[in-house]
Parts: structure tokens; sequence; C-alpha cells
């Protein structure tokens, strides 16, 4: 298969640098960045580390981000997108758990997760609980248990692929995208991966704002319900 990192960063340039030398080392799959309008020199650490940047004007959120980070795989003919964080929380030989059952034929979207089986990673109360509830909400909405929601660390085949290019949520995508996906018809498959504790940078999701994006990711999750949503195999770009 050919296999291509995505890697969505702003403001990364303190350890985006070792993220694209890392996953270089691997030998066996592409790296683009998608610099979603930094301010500092995530773009030129990137380049100088090996990989391909897309760089956006301006700064788009990570569903911008991401959707042009799924455009530059459908256009150049990839067969897997693997999305990883430019902050280097996940761990490029924890890859292969991804790709086995896209590989297998078992899954359209493999998802990285932390508690599948128990690791040492540890959020803080107010983050842990809004993942445990978005996990209850979305394996309601979606009728299959899923745990690790907001994980950023998932496959993606090339059906996927396709669909994401058109279709792909803007404010808080790694929720979202599972239910979509899920309506559309697509298959999702969770697997145990390791994740390390951020490298720099800062999260855009401090302690006071968890709260704030509890809320709003539920109500984005009740309102898409209320959406039409595209069926698997309809709206590739260009079809």
């Amino acid at each position: 298969m050919k296999v291509i990192a995505v890697v969505p960063a702003f403001n990364e340039s303190a350890s985006v640098g070792g993220v694209v030398r890392e996953l270089r080392a691997r030998g066996d799959i592409d790296v683009v960045v998608v610099n979603d309008g930094s301010t500092d020199d995530t773009a030129d650490v990137a380049r100088e580390a090996g990989a391909r940047v897309v760089d956006l004007p301006y700064n788009l959120g990570i569903g911008g981000a991401g959707q042009s980070g799924f455009l530059f795989a459908h256009e150049n003919g990839y067969d897997v997108a693997v999305q990883v964080d430019g902050d280097g929380q996940h761990r490029p030989g924890e890859i292969d758990r991804l790709l086995k059952p896209l590989r297998a034929g078992e899954a359209d979207l493999v998802l990285g997760s932390r508690y599948v089986e128990k690791t040492d990673y540890h959020a803080p109360a107010a983050r842990r609980t809004g993942m445990v509830l978005f996990s209850a909400v979305v394996s309601m909405l979606t009728r299959q248990r899923l745990l690790d929601t907001t994980s950023g660390f998932r496959a993606s085949s090339r059906p996927v692929i396709e669909y994401f290019a058109e279709h792909y949520p803007r404010d808080y995508p790694e929720v979202e995208s599972l239910v979509l996906l899920r309506r559309a018809g697509f298959r999702v498959r969770e697997v145990a991966c390791a994740f390390r504790e951020r490298e720099g940078g800062e999260s855009s999701i401090t302690a006071a704002r968890s709260v704030y994006y509890v809320i709003k990711v539920l109500l984005a999750l009740f309102v898409g319900l209320f959406r039409s949503v595209p069926r698997r195999g309809a709206g590739a770009p260009g079809s």
C-alpha cells in the first residue's frame, strides 16, 4: 500500500522536526506537514526534516488542516493516510498497529486508542471526564463501543480518504468524523496504541476551556443528527 503520514501543525516548531524525522526513518511512508497558518518557523523546520509541506494562507483550525491533508492524499494517489499530531505524542512505531486491520480488509478507518488496554497515559481530570462522556455519546450514536473518540492518531483507507476530501467536519473532526463515517456506512476499528506526552508547544484545549469544549462538541453532534449524510462512494473530488 502507498501510505502517507498527514501531520497538521500550528506553531509546532519545537516538535515537528523530530516527528518528521521519526516518520521518515521508517522508510515505508511519505510525510506531508499541513502548516496551518503558523506564526513561527514550523514550515521551515518541517522542510528541513524532509517533509513535503502544504502551507495554508491562514489558520483554518484542525478541521480545515485535516481536510487539506486528505485532499493532498487523494490527489497524489495514496491508499492510506495516517493522521499524526505534530506535538510528538503519537509514536511512529505504533503505525503498524493501525495498518494491520486495513491490510486485512477488516476496517475502513482504524483508530489508535489509549483506553482499549491499560496504559501509562493520564489525562487531566476535566479532560478525562469529557473523554468518557464523548465515548458514551458516540458509542450510543454509532451503535459501536468506542473508547478514545478524541484520539487524532488514526489510519484511513482510500475510500475514507476520498470521502473526507469532500466531507470532513470543520469544528470538532476527531469526534464528529466517527459518527459521520458510521452513518455513511464505513467500518471503524479501534486498536490499542501507546502515546507519549506532548514534546513542545501548547494544547489548544486548556483546562479552563474543557467544559466549554465538551458542551460545544455535544451540541455539534446533536445538530449533526438532523443533517443528511452522503453515503460512502458519494462525492469524491472530481467525480
